[in-house]
């Protein structure tokens, strides 16, 4: 035995382990004949940093991991990093900014080289924030979405999707970012309500034509009734009415019948070109919002794109690639003679439409938001404008650029998500993939089973650069190489490569199985493929999981694990999402620097409960640094009386009862503790190994044995200890190691020791008496506690009835109480206690003043009482539940229910005492 410290002191042990795991790699011990367990990490981004987000995700993994490993599995924990295309090149073209330098200024392959000189001196920062939190991960195969092996594996998949007609080019409405110049996903995009307006126009009719329009009550009866020669509209948008193709009303809208395929004016632009539309029927406009007819601008509006598709109307884009006004393209009056004529029906084809520049000259170039402060006032100077109202709308904006998305009409490469998506959701409904917690399946499947094409290309320089040349007339070549296309072109034919990139999460949607060597038929591969859990975000089910379902079953016929373990989110103590904006982000490190990972894991485990959010609370954590300083005593205890590290794996012989209840003990929170890791229940796993180190063997056996250390006991609490360091080790490696270390010389360190296995069965007869003895001391010092009964007093407790408990030294010196002879009835001045449905007196009249003491819980009484009254108030005020702050009435709430119980507890304190 190596002698404890005092203190237990988390930072310097921390280091010191990690360091010897990851040198002497135990992190992944060779055992080839072992069965295989595998987790893939959710590759981190390269420029980040941890976040309680990823301490929540991290630790959970680790948990299982170690579990597995410490069961004798060939456990391997894939660690990687993805290359974060637009994160990454954001990092970099900051840093070229601050020196008054940009990329543009250098050519795409030296821009390249800029961003992997930074991946090499920074993008390891968030590698090394894992090795603190504990997190035992085979850093000897850590792997790069951008590595050669994976960039390999990334061009054989798209080539292979694309000559299977998964893959394809085409021109759809995608979410576009001004500001990183780039497509984005719907999943990359966040929804905020901002203030904005709604402006109300008239588009005239065709040649001043006129119509009665009639509007009509629920009733039938008639409540308007006027001429006019023009449709009304309302926008919120008014720049883009310039790439308007149509205006759109539902067909059962009885006011708009006698103009449908009519033409109407769109009301700006020279009054010498002004463009014509065609007025449509379409079930998308709603009669009874606003006007009931909806301008149809397909290039720029998601639904607009429905109505545009279903209906062959004319898209037409009218900004660049920073949401700027398009200055080329065909001159204005000539695009809008040819789009008059194409509304009229025309013929015309999609490459004709998109080179028509529909935006007036004294328009061109000008920001989007310029825009539409020119339209709005050249509508209004014109007396086309019927008002304006103020209006809370959704804007979307782009998670990464924090600029609103522009709805953008741009040709892209997309993936049949469609059809990879039929064989995972036939997985899940079958079972073959179980989604833990099931409450997430109806979510999956709706996403699933309405799921649209995945645009899979982006705009960027950083990335996996999409395998596809094309010719002078624009017809596609994808190959592994140019070398390949230009085979496939013939000779002469000269290509040119498509300069957009594909989005991280296609790359990283083949990490199950490209970490391990895909498409090589490596042995890895063989063991480790599929994985066998995956433990994530909800947040990332769509990002991430649902596409490594697609990918894993369409390249390698496989589910990539059957599986999927889904976390809430860590928010704040209120309740309240974090977020750098609300100040309420917490740093997982400065935990870990105030309380140690041990116990910042342990928090995690025990507050993770199948899916729910947890609140983040700093108490919760410290409380589980003092379950590790409780843990380091009773350490201490044990070596102080000679007792040091188990030999054996099995339960020691015993012949004491209390040696014999603590080995049950241990086989019941074994099969607590297994049971939970088969059902994924983190917080029942922490459960039960929390009650019984720290009830059960820190409170209860060491204090049993105390005084009466035999040979036998000896064994017996060395290994009851070394069960609890073996299983409390997946939650709090750090501290166990250490302990296991200090408790005597050891063959192995505790991260690759054996699961407990102690053979040996629940002894019931020793149970209940040590139970009852546990339940009288309980008693006795509750008593103490609530009568204010001195230590220097001792009590004798009398049997009411037959079969009591018979007293012991644990009462004698735990309690300072004797086990009294039996009587019928309990003399004045006594207080009564039930143990185990028993009944006792207990004679007080030598111990307090009962007179004093009944008087004293009277008035706590009443005071405990007359404080929860005053809470009823408050919780039953309407005013004070709507209006005052929500974490005041939280704290109200949590006092109502302390006082309550404080209160409960002094009156039957003073029943106690008759």
């Amino acid at each position: 035995m190596s002698e404890l410290a005092k203190t237990f002191e988390p930072k310097a042990i921390e280091a010191k382990w990690y360091q010897h795991w990851e040198d002497n790699g135990l992190f992944r011990p060779e055992r080839p004949g072992a069965e295989s367990y595998t987790i893939v990490n959710p590759p981190p981004n390269v420029t980040g940093s941890l976040h309680i987000g990823h301490a929540l995700d991290n630790t959970l993994q680790d948990i299982m991991i170690r579990y597995e490993r410490l069961r004798g599995k060939d456990a391997l924990w894939v660690v990687g990093v993805d290359h974060a295309g637009i994160a990454t090149q954001m990092v970099v073209e900051r840093q070229m900014e601050a020196n008054q330098d940009k990329r543009t200024n250098y050519s795409r392959e030296d821009f390249v080289k800029k961003v992997w000189e930074w991946k090499e001196e920074s993008g390891g920062t968030i590698t090394r924030q894992l090795r603190r939190l504990g997190c035992s991960m085979d850093w000897s195969r850590e792997q790069f979405t951008m590595d050669p092996h994976f960039s390999e594996a990334v061009l054989k998949v798209f080539v292979d999707l694309y000559n299977e007609g998964l893959i394809y080019r085409d021109k759809r409405l995608v979410n576009w970012d001004p500001k990183l110049k780039t497509a984005i996903s719907d999943l990359e995009v966040e929804n905020e309500e901002v203030a904005g307006h709604m402006w109300h126009f008239k588009y005239p009719l065709q040649d001043g034509e006129t119509y009665t329009y009639v509007e009509r009550d629920e009733d039938g009866n008639v409540t308007l009734t006027e001429e006019r020669d023009y449709i009304s509209i309302a926008t919120t948008r008014p720049e883009t009415m310039l790439g308007d193709g149509a205006v759109a009303v539902h067909p059962d809208d009885e006011r708009y019948a006698p103009i449908v395929g009519k033409l109407c004016e769109i009301p700006v632009g020279p009054k010498e070109h002004r463009r014509l539309i065609p007025i449509i029927t379409d079930d998308y406009p709603d009669p009874g919002f606003g006007s009931g007819a909806v301008k149809i601008t397909g290039a720029h509006d998601e639904n607009d794109y429905g109505v545009a598709s279903r209906n062959n109307i004319p898209m037409y884009r009218l900004m660049d690639e920073v949401a700027a006004m398009r200055t080329d393209g065909a001159p204005y009056a000539e695009a809008a003679a040819r789009a008059v004529e194409i509304a009229k029906g025309a013929e015309t084809n999609a490459k004709e439409v998109d080179s028509l520049n529909l935006v007036p000259d004294e328009y061109r170039g000008l920001d989007r938001y310029e825009a539409r402060k020119r339209v709005v006032a050249d509508i209004d100077a014109e007396g086309n404008m019927i008002m304006v109202e103020d209006k809370m709308i959704m804007q979307p904006f782009g998670d990464r650029g924090g600029v609103v998305i522009e709805p953008m009409l741009t040709d892209q490469w997309y993936v049949n998500a469609e059809e990879l998506a039929k064989k995972p959701i036939e997985a899940v409904k079958k079972g073959d993939i179980d989604i833990v917690p099931k409450t997430w399946e109806k979510t999956f499947f709706n996403w699933m089973e309405n799921i649209q094409p995945w645009c899979v290309s982006r705009q960027l320089w950083w990335g996996h650069r999409i395998p596809a040349w094309y010719d002078a007339d624009g017809k596609v070549y994808v190959a592994m190489t140019e070398e390949e296309a230009q085979a496939q072109a013939g000779e002469g034919v000269a290509l040119k490569r498509d300069e957009d990139v594909l989005d991280t999460w296609f790359s990283s949607a083949l990490w199950p199985f490209a970490t391990l060597g895909w498409p090589e038929e490596t042995e890895l591969l063989k063991k480790h493929y599929p994985n066998d859990l995956l433990v994530s975000g909800f947040d990332i089910l769509f990002f991430w999981d649902a596409r490594m379902m697609m990918m894993g079953r369409q390249l390698t016929g496989e589910n990539p694990w059957p599986k999927l373990y889904l976390h809430g989110l860590v928010r704040a103590a209120d309740g309240q999402k974090m977020s750098k904006s609300k100040g309420n982000v917490v740093d997982p490190l400065g935990l870990i620097d105030q309380y140690g990972a041990d116990a910042l894991r342990f928090f995690m485990a025990a507050m993770e409960s199948q899916g729910r959010d947890i609140k983040m609370d700093d108490k919760r954590v410290e409380g589980y640094r003092n379950f590790g300083t409780k843990i380091w005593n009773a350490a201490r205890f044990l070596q102080a009386n000679g007792i040091g590290g188990s030999d054996t794996i099995s339960a020691p012989a015993a012949t004491k009862p209390v040696n014999r209840w603590i080995i049950g003990e241990v086989v019941e929170t074994l099969g607590r503790l297994e049971k939970a890791f088969d059902e994924i229940r983190f917080d029942g796993m922490a459960d039960a190994i929390y009650r019984f180190a720290w009830g059960t063997f820190c409170d209860w056996y060491l204090e049993l044995i105390k005084g009466d250390i035999d040979d036998e006991t000896k064994a017996v609490a060395a290994w009851a200890f070394d069960q609890i360091l073996v299983m409390l080790h997946p939650f709090m490696p750090f501290i166990t190691e250490e302990l296991w270390g200090a408790m005597g010389k050891r063959d192995y360190e505790l991260i690759v020791a054996k699961w407990p296995e102690p053979r040996a069965e629940v002894d019931m007869a020793a149970k209940a008496e040590v139970e009852t003895a546990i339940a009288l001391v309980s008693e006795i010092r509750a008593l103490r506690a609530e009568l204010n009964i001195p230590w220097s007093s001792r009590l004798t407790l009398h049997p009411l009835e037959d079969g009591a408990a018979k007293g012991g030294a644990s009462l004698d010196r735990m309690a300072k109480a004797d086990m009294g002879e039996k009587i019928d009835t309990a003399p004045a001045g006594s207080a009564q206690v039930v143990v185990q449905g028993k009944s006792y007196c207990v004679p007080l009249a030598d111990a307090i003043d009962l007179d004093a003491e009944r008087g004293r819980l009277a008035k706590a009484v009443e005071a405990a009482e007359k404080e929860v009254k005053s809470l009823d108030g408050r919780l039953n005020n309407p005013n004070f539940v709507e209006r005052a702050k929500p974490e005041a009435v939280e704290k109200a709430r949590a006092d109502h229910a302390s006082r309550s119980q404080e209160a409960s507890r002094l009156r039957a304190a003073l029943e106690r005492l008759g």
